[in-house]
């Protein structure tokens, strides 16, 4: 398994996203989700070895899912929301250690933007994880 935020983890959650791709349930809940197009931007603080920052965006955008490495590049779209967290915090969150309402409620998350977007990224990105438990070489077979 890939180290987390890794460039070979984003790729492998990448493509279990686009195993997703054209599915509806994961984006039920999200108004702007339901339109078909939305971006998270989410900045990874303190991420070692070095301390430094990871920018991740995930976007879907008529039908079509993708996870990148924000290169620092403009983006295709503005993100519609952005969270912000220290790399211990994110790591928690994605293992499942930290539930996403208890880092809001205790201020180790920062989020800017429409929540209801959060949901859909939500449940895509546990929709990829499920798909990369079953196949960890993140084909989507």
């Amino acid at each position: 398994m890939a180290a987390y935020l890794s460039a070979e983890w984003v790729d492998a959650l990448d493509g279990a996203l686009r195993s997703l791709e054209g599915t509806t349930a994961a984006t039920e809940g999200s108004l702007v989700a339901q339109g078909g197009s939305f971006a998270i931007l989410q900045e990874v603080h303190a991420v070692p070895p070095e301390g430094a920052t990871a920018r991740l965006v995930l976007s879907a955008d008529a039908g079509r899912l993708r996870l990148v490495l924000d290169d620092g590049a403009e983006p295709a779209r503005p993100a519609d929301v952005t969270v912000v967290v220290a790399y211990d915090d994110a790591a928690a969150l994605a293992s499942g250690e930290l539930s996403p309402a208890e880092a809001v409620a205790t201020g180790r998350i920062k989020v800017r933007g429409d929540l209801s977007v959060l949901v859909a990224g939500q449940a895509l990105l546990a929709a990829a994880s499920a798909v990369l438990a079953a196949d960890p070489g993140g084909t989507g077979a």
